[in-house]
């Protein structure tokens, strides 16, 4: 007889979700002002959002569930 594997909470996975964003987008925030001097806040946006996402998919939500995924 197998278990059920409970699915994660999802209060957790924001919390650890924020803790791994969070400092992505205050570092690419400060790394990306003195290149884009000038530049309107939507396309600011524009160079940083997919930066954000492609991070977020490929990097933090695998290594969160590989390090804390019994905590989710």
């Amino acid at each position: 007889m197998t278990v059920a594997a409970r699915p994660p909470s999802r209060a957790r996975l924001a919390i650890f979700v924020f803790l791994g964003v969070y400092p992505l987008v205050t570092a690419l925030i400060y790394a990306l002002a003195p290149l884009t001097v000038g530049w309107e806040i939507w396309q600011r946006n524009l160079v940083m959002v997919p930066i954000i996402v492609v991070t977020m998919i490929w990097v933090i939500i695998p290594r969160i569930h590989r390090h804390c995924g019994r905590w989710l």
